[in-house]
């Protein structure tokens, strides 16, 4: 007899319920690459955990919810200790969020993440630009694919504050020598390296919406990188007029909230909507530094809404042959990432892991990922199995 649409034949015998949402193509292509078949087991019992457990989704509730002490000892060594790779997973995440929900652009947002106690991976007081207040906890950085429709998290790097990169507790948390993560301008460049190597995920414009991070690093990375951004800057940011493009501006640097105020004879309505928001576009390069030359070819985009004196956002871009409409209309997919964050990432547990263990933080992070897609699909489920199915 035939498995079920959601349900799957293990090769012991017996059936494990597809995690809801997930339909039997997609799963096997996520989890493809853990070896043996105890592995996929587990992993799929834990994104089922976290789409069920109530209350929070630590590996204790987990464990309690799926079969008691000796499911907790289980999954704790098959999160914590385990040797399974978790960037295959993530990357064969992007391919089947890329080809069931599409993909206009790569959102890279930090997610701050309160803890009570300071053994958890990464945990110190931290402060939280958005907060406007030192926070005592985790910061991660997360990198979504996003579209309209959905958003999904593909790639996730933590910040490790100084006292986590010293010797000891690098040690006992199993941190790889490798690893500097020590701010989120260096998280975002390794989010955004390891995100793009998923085979078969084709390039897209990069939204970067990281308060208190230095725009100009990401945008020297990314444009390194090859890649199309638009970065939100902060109004302090050391700017000067692009010359070559308006020369009767002075080369003085000036912070960019500075530019967007004093050139106000460049601001226009973008967008055909009755509210439609006003925009100023201004040439701008960066200054050189010791990384690097001056950074040519940067637009600094402000935006006010109808009703705003100030510009609420300002935005750092090199793209070129789109308008700013389109652009602007890009950057509203970090609004939908901040929600969903908060809406379905919270409900599965994305900021849950409680452990010491570095590899057990992100093997937690890219299983509530998983759940997360699921969730996602569980609200169009017809669409996205026939999409499925058309691809099988």
């Amino acid at each position: 007899m035939e498995a079920g649409a959601g349900q799957r034949q293990l090769s012991q015998g017996g059936t494990v319920q597809c995690p809801e949402g997930l339909v039997p193509e997609a799963e096997s292509e996520l989890f493809a690459s853990l070896r043996r078949s105890g592995q996929r087991q587990k992993a799929e019992q834990y994104v089922k955990g976290l789409l069920e457990t109530p209350g929070r989704k630590t590996l204790g509730h987990i464990a309690a919810h799926l079969g008691g002490p000796a499911a907790q000892q289980s999954m704790h060594h098959f999160i914590s200790e385990s040797l399974w790779e978790w960037t295959p997973v993530r990357h064969a995440l992007a391919r089947q969020a890329r080809l069931l929900l599409g993909h206009d652009a790569w959102v890279v947002r930090p997610t701050a993440i309160p803890k009570a106690g300071a053994h958890s991976i990464g945990v110190d007081l931290q402060y939280v630009p958005h907060l406007k207040r030192a926070v005592n906890g985790q910061q991660a950085v997360g990198v979504w694919l996003a579209s309209e429709r959905a958003a999904v998290p593909v790639e996730w790097q933590l910040v490790l504050p100084r006292r986590w990169r010293e010797e000891s507790l690098r040690r006992r948390a199993r941190v790889p020598d490798d690893v500097r993560a020590d701010c989120l301008e260096e998280c975002v460049r390794e989010a955004m390296a390891q995100a793009t190597q998923a085979a078969g995920v084709p390039s897209r414009p990069v939204i970067v919406d990281a308060e208190g991070a230095d725009a100009v690093a990401i945008a020297r990375h990314l444009g390194e990188a090859g890649h199309q951004f638009v970065i939100r800057t902060d109004p302090g940011t050391g700017l000067s007029v692009d010359r070559s493009v308006l020369p009767a501006y002075g080369a003085r640097e000036r912070a960019a909230g500075e530019l967007v105020a004093h050139l106000g004879r460049m601001r226009a309505p973008v967008g055909p909507e009755p509210d439609r928001p006003v925009a100023s576009v201004i040439p701008v390069e960066a200054p050189a530094s010791p990384h690097g030359g001056a950074l040519r070819g940067l637009r600094l985009i402000g935006e006010w809404s109808a009703s705003d004196r100030g510009a609420n956002r300002l935005w750092l871009t090199n793209t070129t042959g789109v308008s700013v409409s389109a652009l602007l209309r890009l950057t509203r997919l970090s609004d939908l990432v901040a929600r969903d964050a908060v809406d379905i990432g919270d409900r599965v547990g994305l900021r849950d892991f409680g452990g010491r263990s570095f590899s057990g933080w992100h093997r937690h992070v890219t299983l509530a990922s998983i759940a997360h897609f699921a969730t996602v699909l569980a609200a169009e489920p017809s669409s996205c199995a026939a999409a499925a199915c058309q691809a099988a």
